[in-house]
């Protein structure tokens, strides 16, 4: 129930009192210009970041590694994303901070410390099956055996 509290009470309460607070010394014209400024700045900031996220997790996923880390961070961008849309500086403040890489990686290291990862791919097996010609099934396993990187360095 606390949680609830200071998201739907507390906050917009607190984001009113500071639209105000700012438009007031600023007018309201440059605040309402400085809410959409910030907005169209993190939109830029978590697509650049997202992507760069989304291709660390593929190349994790190509080396055979679960990419626990980067799953984290996609959460973390997304969190950091809705609260870049909802109009106010609180929440921009806590947006950006969560679109930073340094402070996003910290808050994943923080995520994964609490988070128990269930599972990791060792190898690549996959399982199929097709007809030959007279249509009688024939099912098989296919691993691949190529070696990887790390499979180079483990063994030296």
């Amino acid at each position: 129930m606390p949680v609830f509290l200071l998201l739907f009470i507390i906050l917009p309460v607190a984001e009113l009192a500071v639209l105000i607070q700012v438009g007031s010394v600023i007018g309201v014209l440059n605040t309402v210009g400085l809410v959409f400024l910030t907005a169209v700045i993190g939109a830029w900031l978590l697509r650049q970041q997202g992507l760069a996220t989304l291709l660390r997790a593929n190349e994790r996923l190509n080396s055979g590694e679960l990419p626990a880390r980067e799953v984290a961070e996609g959460l973390i961008l997304a969190v950091g994303g809705a609260m870049l849309l909802t109009p106010g500086f609180i929440t921009d403040t806590f947006g950006f901070l969560c679109l930073l890489p340094g402070t996003r990686h910290w808050l994943a290291a923080q995520a994964l410390k609490r988070m128990t990862v269930a599972g990791q791919v060792h190898s690549r097996s996959f399982f199929y099956q097709s007809r030959d010609a007279n249509g009688d099934i024939i099912e098989g396993e296919y691993q691949d055996q190529t070696r990887t990187d790390r499979d180079r360095l483990e063994k030296k």
